[in-house]
């Protein structure tokens, strides 16, 4: 019986002292575990190398933050700054907080800045062929041009333009079909231009010219004090929405929105080369989206608050309402033509990017007059 109760003893003995074994070489285990796992946490943290980011600078042609076009260059760094998680942000500036606004173009071709936003037309001097990817008179819509730009071929004939100065032009937003503009004086017949101070950039200002009109080039900014002072008779500027943000009815009395001059006005971003190639693949092509996004999100914002200006305009402040005769309208066409002729003769550069451009308003605009056209009229 003795015996039976040692025995019984031992292996209780034997048993405790398993389980002890046995419990202190899991927790060794775990603690090793552990500590590898957290060794290679720290090493992993040690090795990672730190997160590379971009501060570019974006100068416009607009004052800061003006609605539409200065609103456009604010949406474009918002859409890059989530996009990217905070890898690139874009400091935008007005017209005249960096540079004047008519020196946008020279100051990102130097590379004094990453970026710009401005209208293409401006470079007209430097570029004649420019023009065409602003503004042609009696030329594309919106919807036609960003077709042209991306499926047409139009978007590498603008690249090949602007790369010897290097720089990377993309569509950078549109305010649609532009109001004929603001004068003191109505215009009955196409003599009633002779002489006529008006500010009207690109295309459009030749044309103007041929029809015994002097134009004048003036940034935004400029326009409602020399309307008020007398410095010019008439300008064109955007729209209704833009018009209305500038007070132009306080200074010219008639209000023309006979669409010729700019039927479908595009804007544009310029990207230094080398500040874009300098970026990763990913961010690269973070940029072309929201230049993408934000080149239809201004046009959807124009057509979205125009005819409200408008409204306000005729109703609130007694704005009278005109339209361009329509010989008036057949004269400044066939005025056009004479300078695009004269433009396409002088320019090898914009005889090549015309050819392109019409030919393809021209087939899309069979299209649209059996589509749209006979639409709108039976609306």
């Amino acid at each position: 019986m003795l015996i039976k109760r040692k025995i019984k003893t031992m292996r209780r003995a034997i048993i405790s002292s398993t389980k002890l074994i046995m419990f202190t070489i899991l927790s060794i285990l775990l603690l090793a575990a552990c500590g590898e796992q957290k060794t290679n946490k720290v090493a992993a943290v040690g090795a990672a190398e730190p997160i590379k980011t971009y501060q570019w600078k974006m100068v416009t042609s607009w004052p800061k933050n003006f609605p539409g076009l200065g609103i456009g260059p604010e949406t474009f760094a918002k859409y890059v700054d989530e996009m990217s998680a905070g890898r690139l942000t874009v400091q935008v500036y007005g017209a005249g907080e960096l540079v004047p606004g008519f020196e946008v173009f020279d100051a990102v071709s130097q590379g004094t800045v990453q970026m710009g936003h401005s209208g293409a037309y401006y470079w007209k001097g430097k570029i004649p062929a420019s023009v065409i990817f602003g503004a042609i008179p009696f030329g594309m819509t919106t919807s036609e041009f960003n077709a042209w730009l991306q499926y047409g071929g139009g978007l590498a004939l603008w690249q090949e333009l602007y790369k010897p100065f290097g720089i990377v032009p993309m569509a950078g937003g549109s305010s649609g079909a532009q109001f004929a503009g603001w004068f003191k004086k109505e215009i009955n017949s196409i003599a009633d231009l002779k002489g006529l101070k008006m500010r009207i950039p690109g295309l459009g200002g030749e044309v103007m010219k041929r029809a015994g009109a002097l134009p004048v080039t003036l940034t935004g900014g400029e326009i409602f004090s020399s309307l008020q002072s007398g410095a010019i008779d008439a300008s064109e500027w955007v729209g209704p929405y833009n018009d209305l943000a500038f007070g132009f009815h306080q200074a010219a009395q008639y209000y023309y929105s006979s669409v010729w001059h700019e039927t479908g006005t595009s804007l544009e971003f310029l990207i230094n080369e080398k500040a874009l190639a300098s970026l990763p693949k990913d961010l690269q092509k973070i940029v072309e989206v929201a230049a993408r996004a934000v080149n239809q999100d201004m046009h959807d914002e124009y057509n979205a608050r125009n005819h409200v200006a408008l409204k306000t305009l005729i109703e609130k402040h007694n704005v009278q309402l005109r339209k361009l005769p329509d010989d008036v309208l057949q004269e400044l066409k066939k005025y056009t033509e004479q300078v695009l002729a004269e433009q396409v003769e002088n320019d090898q550069g914009f005889a090549k990017v015309w050819q392109s451009y019409s030919e393809f308003l021209s087939s899309i605009r069979e299209y649209n007059d059996l589509t749209l056209k006979e639409y709108f009229q039976h609306r």
